[in-house]
């Protein structure tokens, strides 16, 4: 599976503290205009059905088997500016996204 992160990112979870007990986990859910959004939060149990899906030093990535379908090619990137400071969730394997980049659409795996 292709995830990236930025350095950005990478910077912002660990000051979130994000490290050996506590990790990234990411979902797909349906909602927004394009079919799914991405759903994000800072975790520390790991589920049965879930999959690190990205792991670099200290940080993991984390996604239950059904969301992971849809992530390869995610890049998971942060951007401190003033209107919508956050992380930001891109998929460059999207087939399309709608105009506010909040939703996407996807063809199953």
């Amino acid at each position: 599976m292709n995830i990236s992160m930025t350095d950005k990112a990478r910077k912002q979870l660990l000051d979130c503290g994000v490290g050996a007990d506590k990790f990234l986990r990411i979902g797909v859910k349906s909602g927004g205009c394009a079919g799914m959004t991405f759903d994000a939060l800072l975790d520390e149990g790991l589920q049965e059905n879930d999959e690190v899906i990205y792991e670099d030093g200290n940080i993991r990535v984390v996604a239950d088997q059904r969301s992971s379908l849809f992530l390869d090619g995610l890049n998971i990137d942060y951007s401190d500016d003033l209107i919508s400071a956050g992380f930001r969730l891109t998929n460059s394997q999207a087939d399309s996204a709608c105009g506010c980049g909040a939703s996407f659409s996807m063809g199953e795996s």
